[in-house]
């Protein structure tokens, strides 16, 4: 059985929740005010058959005496399982509630309407069935286990808002237990989006990777990720900085993460707080919220990119930055530029399930990068280096490609 994003209730059963006010004293439901609610009421998902149960005969076979045959050849021949279940097509989004959005801590129940909605951007941008699990635990080791004993009914594991730096040990750790997909998308994603948007600025401007000088602001999961992915792809010299500074090896305060970062980026050794970071340099990208000052966007170098990427609120709000830089990039969907994971994460499972890839390289994210930057092609324009999610390009192109990166590194295993 696959799963088809549906809206699981009848349009008489919502005039019935619209006719019940649900709420306790007689209160007014709060989807009379506000359409979010309205849209979210029973949730924004369900499952559904892809088989017909008319009659006893399509029950023999979708179900007893028909499904004993086929659980007793995959008894005997596991691999069966990708191809008489949905096993191969479907992704378990996991959170445990603790980073998710801009809200923090909220908790797994509060965070189920944000993995619903991952769901069904797997389904619609991908093509993927995903199931949201949200756990009620923190504990690495816990979260670990759990997953480790839920992976048999899925084909790839997406870990979502799951808060730093425990969300790196919980993915080493998956991914040396599993021989399938995990892929924590706030690292990653964010990563693979980030590195398609700044290839393409750089070919506007006429420059090439190596040319460039990146300050990421936010040393959390994405800006880890996105540092060591720049580095992967060849940019001159990157900076991290967090609340304390420019994450350099001089300092003792840095957690083992930060460490590890401080001996593969900042080259030119610099030292000091963001805006001594920002002189002179050729690209900003903020995944960090807070404020960049108008003046250390100014003394960046000429021609410079701005990728503010806090939601709601930009680091440098675009008004701002298009006084200085060339091309102006936020997580925002009503600015140009969008840098949104939609545009990877559905393709990149896509791929990686179509081949049956065992994990997801270093080489897959660079060739997603690559494909997601080439989509734009000869359009490219300063407000157009990065394209649209509603673009039926992206995720053929992104799922083509990480499944051919999937076998060129011998991960693929069909």
């Amino acid at each position: 059985m696959a799963a088809e994003i549906v809206n699981p209730r009848s349009a008489s059963s919502q005039e019935n929740d619209k006719s019940n006010k649900g709420q306790e004293g007689g209160a007014e439901p709060l989807d009379s005010f506000d359409p979010a609610f309205a849209l979210h009421r029973g949730g924004k998902m369900a499952v559904q058959a892809t088989v017909p149960v008319r009659d006893k005969d399509d029950l023999s076979l979708a179900y007893t005496p028909g499904v004993a045959k086929v659980c007793s050849a995959i008894a005997e021949q596991p691999e069966l399982v990708h191809d008489y279940t949905w096993k191969s097509s479907v992704v378990a989004v996991v959170t445990d509630g603790t980073a998710v959005l801009g809200l923090g801590d909220i908790g797994p129940q509060a965070s189920l309407p944000v993995m619903e909605g991952k769901a069904i951007l797997f389904k619609q941008f991908g093509g993927v069935d995903a199931v949201p699990i949200a756990l009620d635990c923190t504990d690495v080791d816990e979260i670990v286990e759990t997953v480790v004993r839920l992976a048999p009914s899925f084909g790839g594991v997406n870990l979502e808002d799951i808060s730093a730096p425990r969300c790196f040990e919980i993915e080493r750790k998956l991914q040396e237990r599993l021989d399938i997909p995990v892929f924590h998308d706030d690292q990653h994603g964010t990563a693979v989006v980030t590195l398609a948007a700044l290839r393409n600025a750089a070919r506007l401007s006429g420059r090439s990777l190596g040319e460039l000088r990146a300050v990421i602001s936010g040393a959390g999961a994405a800006g880890v990720a996105i540092a060591k992915m720049l580095v992967e792809a060849g940019v001159g010299d990157v900076a991290v900085t967090d609340r304390k500074g420019i994450v350099s090896a001089d300092r003792d305060d840095l957690t083992p993460v930060k460490r590890e970062l401080a001996e593969f980026t900042n080259k030119a050794g610099l030292t000091g707080s963001l805006e001594t970071a920002l002189k002179g340099a050729d690209v900003f990208i903020g995944v960090s919220g807070g404020t960049v000052p108008e003046t250390a966007v100014a003394s960046m170098a000429e021609g410079a990119f701005v990728f503010a990427m806090a939601n709601p609120n930009p680091e440098v709000h675009p008004d701002v930055a298009h006084k200085y830089a060339a091309v102006v990039a936020t997580g925002r969907s009503d600015f140009p530029n969008q840098i949104n994971n939609v545009l990877a994460f559905p393709g990149i499972f896509a791929g990686a399930l179509q081949v049956r890839a065992s994990r997801i390289t270093e080489g897959m994210k660079l060739a997603a990068a690559e494909a997601l930057a080439s989509v734009v092609g000869d359009d490219l324009a300063a407000d157009y280096v990065i394209p649209s999610p509603f673009d039926e390009r992206v995720a053929p192109a992104v799922t083509a490609a990480v499944a051919a990166a999937a076998r060129a590194e011998g991960v693929a295993r069909r």
